[in-house]
This record gives C-alpha cells, structure tokens and sequence, in this order.
C-alpha cells in the first residue's frame, strides 16, 4: 500500500511542499469549515464554523508522547480558500516549543468534517490514525506511521467502514475501538479488537435502541468507558434523550454499569440499569460533551440539555450539567448555560482534585451559533459551586469551537480547538491553550520547517 499512498500524497499536496520523509506538508495550519443543516433563518445553520476538531462523538485527537516529549495531534484541515477535507498530522514539540509544518495525510474526497480522523500511538510509538466517514458512502482507513513517534510516512493497513470511532490502545491486549455503524435507518453502536491494528476481530453490538445512539468515551488504566443517548423513534435523529454509562476493563468480553453490576450487551431497550438521568421524563433534548475520571476512579460525564434541536434563543437555556458516580449513586449538578446546543466544552479533573473546563461559554461576536469565545473554569467541591478562572478569547469576528484535551496532556498544551464563521463559509484558524489558559494560535502560513505559535493576548 505504501506506493499508492505515496502517489495520493503527492497528488494533494501540490498546495504545500514535500516533507524530509515522504508525505507532503501545507503551508500552514489551517481548518475545514463546515456546516449542517440549513435554517432559513438568521441563524443560518443547525451547526457551523470552524470544524478542525469536530465532532465530539469521536476520540482521541491529540496524544501525549512521553518518549519524545512531544503531542502528537490531528485535525480535519483545508487547503487555503477551499473546503476539501484533508488528514493533517503533526505534533508540538514541548522541548523547543516549536510545531512543524503539518503533514497531508490524505485528501478524504468530501467537505463533510463528520470524516474528521482521530488517533492512537501503540506500545512501540507508532502513530495510528482513524480515518471516519458519515455513514456509508465513504471508505474508512486505518494508518500507521512507519516510523515510531515520526509523521513523515505513513501506509495503510485497513480499509473498511465506521464512523464516530474511537481508538484506545490498551498495554495488554492492543486497540479497543468503539465506532458507529449507520445501519437500518440509524446508528449503531459497535466495537473491534486488534493485537496489532491490521487484523481485526468481528465488530461485535454494543447499543441499537430504536434509531441508535451517539456516544463518548474515556480510557482509564485498562477501563474503557462509554456514555450514550438514544434517538427516539418516530422522533428522528435530530433527537437524542436520556444518558446511559458502561464500562468494560477487558476489551469487551465483559460490560458492567458505574455500579459495578454486570451488564449483558446489546443495549436494546431505552428503559435499562445503564440509565444515569431520563431527560424524556423532563421533556429534554441529551448533548453529550465528555468524560473524565476522578482521583477514585470514578466517572464525570459533562452533558448539555435543551428543549429543542433548533438554534435560537426560544429554546433556550442551554443547561450545562455533570453528572458524578459517587460510589453508591449519580450526582447530577448544573453547571453553567450558553446559547447553543452544539457549544462543546471539555472537563479535567486535575490530580489535585479540582475541575476545570473550557467552553464557549460566552456568546462570542456570533450569538446564537456554534461555539463563542471560550472561558476557562474552575470547581473545587466536585461540582457545587464554579467560578470564571480567566476568558481566553475575545474573538471580533469568528466564534471558537470544540476545545478538545489531549490523552496525557501536558500543561503547556492542553487544549486545542479552531474558529470560523458561523453564518458562511470562512478560513478557520487553530488554537491551543496552556492548563492556565494562555493562548496560542498555530501559524496559517509557516516561514520555516519549525515555528513557535503566536501568543494571542
């Protein structure tokens, strides 16, 4: 495979140059811009802007390598002025604080950043990427860097299709990918095993309740865990209701919920021990956000509520909530609340126990769209009360969206999200933040192989 790959590389890298090792490089870091759904209204879309590291129903994008010293991420990019997805790799560099020019991996054939890829590093410092597709109208490619902790070349080792993956590599027994499968008029939940990436094992049912599901997920030690809503049916997949939890620490030969209690899967019925909170009873749309674990061990899910899938103020406000296993049961608490269902925010537990998140949980110079300007928070009584540490941005024309937290982050980049515009296509930049929340865009034009990022003040 390593040829073909090679000739497609050239083929879409004629925007940028030839890379030391192979694969050709953009000429800077630069986003796909995206939209869903048209409104005809002044709202435009459903969901829009800058959509590098959408969507939050896949993981991870963005992996600490300890080794080097480096993270490792990747985002869905564009060439400059056009909206034709391409598969970047690159990495921070912590030593010198520099990134590289980013690497095309690929030109996926589509505008769509629901294809956008995710990634993995094994046990030996290979690179995996995930690449998604929206359904079924698009192949799905597995590949791995040739080199341990090197994105200069890549092949391709498995082709098939899923979508919404997420790839966890597990010290003992190798990748547990969880993924969707757009099946029978909705979406399934499903996952793999491999030892090593190119052999795969049946994809094995993991949830279809009535039109399926969306998901999240997080790794901790060996424990794989996932949560999830459900699309009610005839209600359509522009709905999704009620939270569930489960978890499994043995690559899915056995499931159990937050509990403890042993759950045989599929999930079949929305009515079922995995349940964490019924938003159907309360008449409420689930917007699931993500995971993160504390100190014990024990799941937080960061979740969004709203009484309607359309966007404008008539269905607001948009609730934020967290929902904490506290040994014996679920603490549900609210968070916050912003103007758009789709304004994505990313929860940290911190090893000293205390809660961070960054959202766009401003409005931004865009009210009423996706994403704002983004605000880091603080809690330190596991959710009851929170206060604004610091606002990371103060955006004059684009919202920014979807800030997403690398695997081992380290406090010099913990978090990455891009901008754009909501109401029409734009160029979409990308940022990443310290834990602290001093900001840093990645250079859209580099002058050299390595730059260090713009502080943004």
């Amino acid at each position: 495979m390593g040829p073909a790959l090679w000739i497609l590389a050239v083929t879409i890298g004629a925007a940028g140059t030839a890379g030391a090792g192979g694969l050709p490089t953009a000429e800077g870091y630069n986003g796909i811009w995206y939209s869903n759904q048209p409104t005809g209204d002044e709202f435009a879309y459903k969901y829009s802007g800058g959509m590098a590291t959408y969507p939050q129903q896949q993981s991870p994008v963005a992996v600490y390598a300890k080794a080097v010293h480096r993270t490792f991420f990747c985002y869905g990019g564009a060439p400059t002025g056009k909206q034709d997805l391409l598969y970047m790799v690159s990495y921070y560099d912590h030593a010198t604080r520099t990134v590289p020019r980013p690497r095309i991996l690929m030109r996926k054939g589509t505008d769509d950043a629901h294809d956008n890829p995710v990634m993995a590093i094994d046990g030996r410092g290979h690179i995996w990427i995930f690449g998604n597709s929206h359904g079924t109208p698009r192949p799905s490619p597995i590949f791995r860097s040739r080199e341990p902790y090197s994105i200069d070349e890549f092949e391709k080792v498995w082709e098939g299709n899923f979508s919404y993956g997420h790839a966890r590599w597990l010290s003992e027994g190798g990748f547990f990918f969880l993924h969707t499968r757009y099946e029978n008029k909705g979406r399934s939940l499903y996952w793999m095993t491999s030892p090593d990436g190119a052999r795969w094992g049946e994809p094995r049912l993991l949830a279809r309740v009535e039109l399926g599901h969306y998901q999240i997920t997080a790794q901790h030690g060996s424990r794989v865990a996932t949560a999830f809503n459900y699309h009610p049916d005839p209600a359509g997949l522009n709905y999704r209701a009620n939270l569930y939890y489960l978890e499994t620490a043995d690559l899915g030969r056995s499931w159990t919920t937050a509990a403890g209690q042993a759950f045989d899967v599929p999930v079949t019925s929305a009515d079922n021990p995995a349940l964490v909170y019924n938003s159907r009873a309360d008449g409420l749309l689930v917007f699931l956000k993500n995971i993160d674990f504390d100190a014990q061990g024990r799941p937080v899910i960061l979740y969004l509520t709203t009484k309607g899938w359309e966007p404008g103020p008539r269905h607001g406000p948009r609730q934020w909530w967290t929902a904490r296993w506290d040994g014996s049961r679920w603490e549900i608490r609210p968070f916050t609340t912003s103007d758009h269902n789709y304004d994505f925010g990313t929860l940290s537990i911190e090893p000293g126990g205390e809660w961070r998140i960054v959202a766009p949980t401003d409005p931004g110079p865009q009210p009423y769209s996706t994403g704002g300007d983004m605000v880091l928070w603080s809690s330190r009584d596991q959710g009851r009360s929170w206060s604004r540490l610091r606002r990371l941005t103060r955006a004059a024309r684009y919202n920014h969206t979807y800030a997403r937290k690398p695997v081992g982050a380290q406090p010099d980049f913990y978090w990455l999200w891009a901008d754009g515009d909501t109401l029409k296509p734009s160029d979409s930049r990308l940022y990443f933040a310290t834990r602290d929340g001093d900001v840093f865009r990645l250079p859209p034009v580099m002058k050299a192989e390595a730059v260090r990022p713009e502080r943004v003040r």
